[in-house]
């Protein structure tokens, strides 16, 4: 076993049994969380260099890891939270295995913008109701919920 998520707010901790697993509501699964908020194929846990990582699969309502949300890898520590679809909080509970884990790009997004955090700069299709600073068309309909909540919070 490679550390386990322990549910806060009580339950059986889910044992991290494999170095890659993907995590989502289908029974295909590696483990499954079968509520409707979680998407079919929702993140993707990996273990590597002797770290956890966490990386969100597109999913309609997100993954954070200690409140931030999750766009790329991010390396998750012993002790932090890992919130699944905005309701399943988890505690990552694991012995590191090594040297601290390299910085990853997720941890240069302070120098990205609010449009390339909400992954509205590479989408291929736009709206032509206005532009950007940088030349993207982006409106409003472009944007969903969950991010318009993400840029103006």
């Amino acid at each position: 076993m490679y550390g386990e998520l322990v549910p806060l707010g009580g339950g059986d901790p889910i044992p991290l049994l494999q170095k890659k697993l993907l995590v989502g509501r289908r029974p295909s699964c590696d483990i499954t969380l079968d509520f409707s908020n979680v998407s079919g194929n929702h993140c993707v846990l990996q273990f590597e260099n002797g770290y956890w990582k966490v990386r969100d699969l597109g999913s309609s309502n997100g993954t954070r890891l200690n409140s931030d949300r999750v766009y790329e890898d991010e390396w998750m520590m012993p002790g932090d939270t890992l919130i699944i679809a905005r309701k399943h909080k988890y505690t990552v509970q694991y012995t590191p295995e090594g040297i601290a884990p390299p910085e990853s790009d997720a941890d240069s997004q302070e120098e990205m913008s609010l449009l390339d955090k909400a992954g509205l700069t590479n989408r291929g299709r736009r709206k032509q109701s206005g532009r950007t600073e940088g030349g993207s068309n982006v409106s409003a309909a472009d944007i969903d919920d969950d991010t318009w909540n993400q840029l103006f919070e």
